[in-house]
């Protein structure tokens, strides 16, 4: 496994969270594998080898680029051989402002955007070895796409708060902080990203504990659940659940078993 990543730029960083490369090789045979919940919605371009999604029972290769919203479970998908991907971490609330494609709830998501004319330049970059450039190339296409729209500076604030304290910051906080009512945040905030607030900021703390269990495994639930401020352990291992499908406690043991492959905090996939 090959993981390359860059930060965002200070003019992208209330937009994108940071831009990441990974080359993972499957092998031969046909293998399943996760993609788990966190609090952002993704561009994913595709090189090497096809990914696949299952639809109705049928398995849809997926094009290049790709959008894969907020997830309230993991996504399996599908893939063999050398799969190369990079990646675009988007806030949720900026991707309708960044693309001006219509909200909608989580999941891979098909669309039509000129940002697909980039693929054909990545192709080559990413063929001749040269990651860092195709990372840069797609960091100055949305530099150049933020320069040209004017920003909802009252998502920009409810999500500088939001980020600040991994989810925790309750509704009516969030909302103080944008200088909004709740009820116009919670419209506006639904209208960019097809999520309410509390859903997204659920999803955050979820990531702070996913993050936190895979790199250490041993982690008393206990402190990690006050830290991130769940009520209790109980409330943790319920949210964890909710949004993993199994339990921390689970989760932490296969983790200390090395079945997670993660690369930083950009992207975990689970082998299934």
């Amino acid at each position: 496994m090959q993981h390359r990543e860059i930060e965002s730029p200070n003019e992208l960083r209330d937009a994108i969270q940071g831009f990441w490369y990974t080359s993972i090789d499957f092998g031969k045979q046909p293998s399943n594998f996760e993609i788990l919940p966190d609090g952002y919605a993704e561009i994913i371009f595709l090189f090497g080898s096809t990914c696949s999604v299952s639809v109705n029972g049928d398995l849809q290769p997926l094009p290049s680029p790709f959008l894969m919203g907020l997830l309230g479970q993991p996504v399996i998908l599908h893939a063999q051989n050398l799969v190369k991907v990079i990646g675009i971490k988007c806030f949720p609330w900026t991707v309708n402002e960044l693309l001006g494609l219509s909200s909608s709830q989580g999941g891979v998501r098909i669309f039509e955007h000129p940002i697909a004319q980039l693929q054909a330049t990545l192709n080559g970059m990413i063929d001749a070895g040269a990651i860092d450039e195709a990372l840069t190339e797609v960091k100055q296409y949305f530099l150049n796409v933020r320069a040209g729209i004017s920003t909802n500076g009252m998502l920009s604030k409810a999500g500088s708060a939001m980020r600040k304290t991994n989810g925790t910051m309750p509704v009516s906080q969030v909302a103080s902080a944008a200088h909004a009512t709740v009820r116009t945040l919670e419209r506006n905030f639904k209208q960019s990203s097809g999520y309410t607030v509390k859903d997204v900021s659920g999803l955050m703390r979820f990531e702070q504990v996913r993050n936190h269990l895979l790199c250490y495994p041993d982690t008393k639930l206990t402190s990690l659940a006050q830290q991130l401020g769940y009520a209790d352990q109980a409330h943790l291992s319920r949210e964890f659940k909710r949004y993993s499908g199994t339990t921390p406690a689970a989760f932490a043991r296969k983790a200390k078993n090395g079945e997670h492959p993660i690369a930083s905090n950009y992207v975990a996939f689970v082998q299934v």
